[in-house]
């Protein structure tokens, strides 16, 4: 009977483990308590370009692509990407115009948007750009930008 019943505990929680979703990242681990935001803007806002946008980190520190050192990273911008998830999380993160790398350290950008709504989400990267293990990212937000204004003519 005692069999039986390990049996059936060991057979829940393998059920219960393949049904919940895990999020894996890199190598790098991360405090359970950092976390990345954007300090200037929050879901639904209105902005002209281009805008200045402030990333927020706490539970860790900042340090240029390349430097190896514990619970440090450099910043990612996503605009209107895909969300990273499943394999994209053990992989370094793409350089593209979604995928945009600050791994001088920066703590803020210029960016120029298109007139219209774009989401946004930071993503911290290890060394080698590789989320860490767990993720740090901020939550994705929307953003609309307003179209300029045209000058008047005198």
């Amino acid at each position: 009977m005692r069999r039986l019943s390990l049996a059936i505990a060991l057979t829940l929680s393998a059920a219960a483990l393949a049904t919940t979703p895990v999020v894996m990242a890199g190598e790098t681990p991360a405090p359970e308590n950092a976390k990345a935001y954007f300090i200037n803007l929050k879901d639904g806002d209105t902005v002209s370009s281009p805008v200045l946008i402030r990333f927020g980190l706490s539970g860790m520190g900042i340090a240029p692509s390349g430097t190896e050192a514990p619970n440090t990273g450099h910043h990612h911008l996503l605009i209107d990407a895909p969300a990273l998830e499943g394999d994209a999380l053990n992989e370094a993160i793409p350089v593209d115009a979604e995928h945009v790398h600050f791994g001088k350290g920066q703590t803020e950008a210029s960016v120029n948007l298109t007139p219209g709504k774009h989401t946004l989400q930071l993503v911290l990267g290890d060394w080698s750009h590789i989320p860490h293990n767990k993720p740090v990212m901020s939550e994705r937000i929307t953003v609309t930008v307003e179209p300029a204004t045209q000058a008047k003519s005198q």
